[in-house]
């Protein structure tokens, strides 16, 4: 039963990540109503959706103190990098999101890797380059493979390379493209996943750990993306090792920030690769869940997350919060690939009540039908108590959904 006179709650994004999160806000009891801007078609379906870009930051603080909204969460890395938590912090706005200046080591992957070296985070050796010669250089003179990256979060933005042809092409297509930074690192054979922290910029608590699967093709194969499929708890993260990670990486994160005045509120993420010897390599930081792992980890997560996010923006976090009431249940998500534009979705109506469903870009149609954009499309997600019946009932579940173009990751959990 909803409470009389419940919370407004703003979300800041447009894809898969908001999509879920607003679907989690509308199950708290005490939130009375969910916006979202700019959102999505299939958001409207169950909240309302604005039509504000997330860049659009005082156009977002009008909204929100027109509308008396209670909580906003910018989880948009956009509306974060154009500063909408100090603007908000400065008009008495409770919002639930790092700063710019504390979320730069997200936002910036040279800035993050400058902090990692200054603060002693272990990470892969790596040089930063704004002159493509320079770059093209170290590149040949560097032991293959190397890994090559965009100093901003984007699609097709790292490139893992075996042979110096194809380092000195990617480089020369990345500057040609107009990027002004290009990062240079060792690669490092190991096992990636991601971890996450809900964080006061004081204290933090695990969220948990990802096994993600950020290759477009089977076997890791192809150019890496945002993400095309994960499963959590990953298994090989033992609490031991999630303790090494708060203690040499997450502590000393939130450590440096907060002495730096900058403290970071919200969910920090980390890229991570852990080799044979279980030795920890940062690879970069998030600032808020990852597609699909966001799926994942709130479908696991029995917490009200309104309750949450206020207190660690008012400051009791700390003594609310001795650890989160996480399931010990699986989660396993895919992302599912649309080749073509305008193309119809058949089978969403048939899917299990429990199969959850994210939107990244979909649109409805005259007759109330969504159809693709190019581009990462849904992201499935099943739970289960172990691992396997989770992934079985996933793909069991994707069988039923099709369109033309539909790619996807068969590969989930099983290599």
């Amino acid at each position: 039963m909803k409470e009389q006179n419940g919370k407004k709650v703003f979300i800041i994004g447009s894809s898969a990540n908001e999509y879920t999160l607003a679907k989690k806000m509308t199950e708290m009891e005490e939130v009375a109503e969910v916006f979202v801007a700019p959102g999505n078609s299939a958001m409207s379906e169950f909240c309302t959706v604005v039509d504000i870009r997330e860049n659009n930051v005082k156009e977002l603080l009008e909204f929100a103190l027109e509308n008396a909204i209670d909580l906003t969460v910018a989880s948009s890395e956009l509306a974060i990098k154009n500063d909408i938590t100090r603007l908000f912090n400065q008009n008495n706005q409770m919002i639930f999101a790092p700063t710019q200046a504390s979320a730069s080591i997200c936002i910036s992957k040279s800035v993050g890797k400058k902090f990692m070296y200054k603060t002693r985070i272990p990470c892969p050796k790596f040089a930063i380059f704004d002159k493509p010669n320079l770059a093209i250089d170290y590149a040949k003179n560097s032991n293959m493979p190397i890994v090559i990256k965009t100093d901003e979060h984007q699609d097709k933005g790292v490139l893992i390379c075996n042979a110096f042809s194809i380092a000195k092409a990617f480089i020369e297509d990345l500057f040609d493209r107009g990027e002004k930074k290009v990062i240079i690192e060792d690669y490092v054979l190991g096992h990636e996943f991601s971890f996450y922290v809900v964080t006061d910029g004081y204290h933090a608590l695990p969220l948990g750990s990802i096994a993600n699967y950020k290759y477009e093709l089977e076997g890791n194969g192809g150019l890496t993306t945002p993400g095309m499929g994960s499963y959590t708890p990953d298994y090989r993260i033992t609490k031991q090792i999630e303790k090494r990670i708060l203690q040499q990486i997450i502590y000393p994160t939130l450590n440096t920030l907060a002495r730096q005045q900058t403290p970071y509120v919200g969910i920090l993420g980390i890229d991570l690769i852990m080799n044979d010897a279980e030795q920890l390599y940062a690879i970069e930081f998030n600032s808020f869940l990852q597609a699909p792992d966001c799926q994942g980890i709130l479908a696991l997560l029995n917490e009200n997350i309104y309750q949450l996010f206020q207190a660690c923006v008012v400051g009791s976090f700390a003594d609310d919060y001795e650890q989160l009431d996480i399931s010990d249940r699986y989660a396993a998500s895919c992302v599912l690939l649309s080749k073509k534009k305008e193309a119809i979705i058949n089978g969403l109506d048939d899917l299990d009540d429990e199969t959850q469903i994210a939107h990244f870009n979909t649109i409805k149609n005259t007759y109330l039908e969504y159809e693709t954009q190019l581009g990462r499309t849904l992201a499935i997600t099943r739970t289960a108590r172990v691992l396997s019946k989770a992934l079985k009932d996933l793909y069991e579940e994707i069988s039923i959904i099709d369109f033309d173009g539909m790619k996807y990751r068969k590969d989930i959990g099983r290599n």
